[in-house]
């Protein structure tokens, strides 16, 4: 059995929950920074990270399934500022199974990370934002110890659906 952790990441927080998930991972692993990913085959598994951005994948996330096998088992993670199993969340993870509709998608993992106070600033000044904002300021000390923990279960969950 062999996995692969990817992700993208620009605070540290979706690096973080990577980490933790290749950390629970008890077979031959290997993780990777998406923008390092040459070759992604050979794989049982592949965890796929990435930090939502105006809802949705990232574009620089998005090229990492075009690098995966069709037919690959995959397991989508993010972080975002949002409340957990807000809808924000909900819609990037819609647009990544979009993305992902020639491989395997075995479950999806979110948690909340701390936002970068220069978006929560710009975002404050626009009224339309102003709302997200105020709740992505509440995200500030996560991922945390309990949100890492959480990572560790779904990486176990997801190996379980391996038989």
């Amino acid at each position: 059995m062999k996995a692969l952790v990817t992700y993208f990441s620009q605070t540290g927080n979706t690096e973080k929950v990577a980490r933790a998930i290749h950390e629970a991972l008890h077979v031959r692993k290997d993780i990777v920074p998406i923008q390092d990913l040459q070759d992604a085959g050979g794989y049982d598994i592949i965890f796929c990270g990435f930090p939502v951005h105006a809802h949705s994948v990232p574009g620089k996330a998005q090229a990492v399934f075009k690098l995966l096998p069709e037919g690959q088992r995959i397991a989508l993670f993010s972080t975002h500022g949002s409340l957990r199993g807000g809808q924000l969340p909900k819609q990037a993870f819609e647009h990544a199974v979009g993305l992902a509709s020639k491989h395997k998608i075995l479950g999806t993992f979110g948690c909340r990370g701390k936002v970068d106070h220069r978006v929560i600033e710009a975002l404050m000044k626009q009224p339309e934002h102003k709302a997200w904002a105020e709740e992505a300021m509440s995200a500030e000390g996560h991922p945390n110890e309990a949100d890492l923990a959480d990572a560790k279960d779904f990486a176990r969950s997801m190996m379980s659906k391996l038989g």
